[in-house]
């Protein structure tokens, strides 16, 4: 059967989450950076959401597909963040085993969400440059609907797959996961029997959805790129560019940091650097997102100030129209 015996199943109830536990001077500082990391990320997405619901100029594909973004966000920061919090907080870093597997599912889940909601985005952004003509025929409501509704269907059901057979292997000892949520590949290498079936079904499905998605969107930003490239005028290129850059930046961070992080060797000189880089496509990249699309993005900043300029009493502070 393998490494351990049916019997000591029951033996683990709990697995440790080993975090930042190695530098428990930096506990309450790291506590404080990524509470307001979280605050931010929090209020960041939600105001994104807000302005695309209610300003009509924001009624298009391309701010459906970034209000989803948010959406995913909050839910991507709050699977991660708040048990974290809590850990430097309390010092108690215990997870039962069944919370490590809905935080797993949740995880995948999220980042499978990301992989195809980035790629939507990219294909939104192609057509509205390299195929200008035809985006209004092709963007439809109903199109971007069942865009948005895959994007968030299979990822759910390809990680419930995945976390079932996760939970039908047997963890005997040891119970230390040096990371600080409940990854894959840490917890695999807890079990005591057989993992070659659930990395086999494991990378299949990041084959299907982190890779397919991946070549998808850089193809987009090739034909997006070559076709900026042709536009005779400075002016007529930097406008184009505008229309991608904050998109495109998103994209960089967050899949560089994911590919960097999955093809690092698992070597224990490496696990420190291996969860200071997954902090950034787990915690910053939610983070980013609002910051570089209302900073970046003239619509979204106009859409902001008008709400700013509806708020009672804002003539008080000296918003005029």
């Amino acid at each position: 059967m393998g490494k351990g015996e049916g019997e000591n199943q029951t033996s683990i109830t709990k697995f440790i989450l080993l975090g930042f536990g190695n530098v428990p001077e930096l506990q309450v500082l790291l506590f404080l950076v990524f509470l307001v990391i979280y605050v931010v990320t929090m209020a960041g997405n939600i105001l994104i959401v807000v302005l695309v619901v209610a300003d009509q100029r924001l009624h298009t594909p391309m701010y459906f597909f970034l209000g989803n973004l948010s959406c995913l966000e909050i839910c991507y920061t709050s699977a991660i963040l708040p048990r974290m919090l809590a850990s430097f907080l309390t010092g108690d870093r215990a997870i039962s085993v069944n919370g490590c597997f809905i935080q797993l599912n949740f995880f995948g889940f999220l980042v499978g969400a990301e992989c195809y909601l980035l790629a939507a985005m990219s294909y939104d952004r192609y057509l509205a440059i390299c195929k200008p003509l035809h985006y209004a025929a092709c963007m439809k409501g109903k199109f971007c609907l069942q865009l948005a509704a895959g994007s968030w269907l299979w990822p759910f059901v390809a990680s419930t797959l995945l976390v079932c057979l996760v939970s039908q292997l047997i963890f005997c000892g040891p119970n230390e996961i040096d990371h600080f949520f409940c990854d894959f590949t840490p917890m695999t290498k807890l079990s005591c029997n057989d993992t070659n079936l659930v990395i086999l079904v494991s990378f299949i499905l990041c084959s299907t959805e982190v890779l397919s998605t991946f070549i998808l969107t850089v193809t987009s930003y090739i034909s997006i790129i070559t076709t900026i490239l042709r536009i005779p005028s400075t002016t007529g290129r930097k406008k184009a560019f505008s229309i991608c850059s904050s998109h495109l930046i998103v994209v960089i961070i967050f899949y560089g940091t994911l590919i960097i992080v999955y093809m690092l060797p698992d070597i224990a000189a490496l696990r420190d650097l291996n969860k200071v880089l997954s902090v950034f496509y787990t915690v910053l990249t939610p983070l980013a997102n609002p910051l570089i699309y209302s900073l970046r993005n003239r619509e979204v900043k106009e859409a902001m100030r008008k709400v700013i300029q509806t708020m009672p009493h804002s003539q008080k502070f000296g918003w005029t129209d």
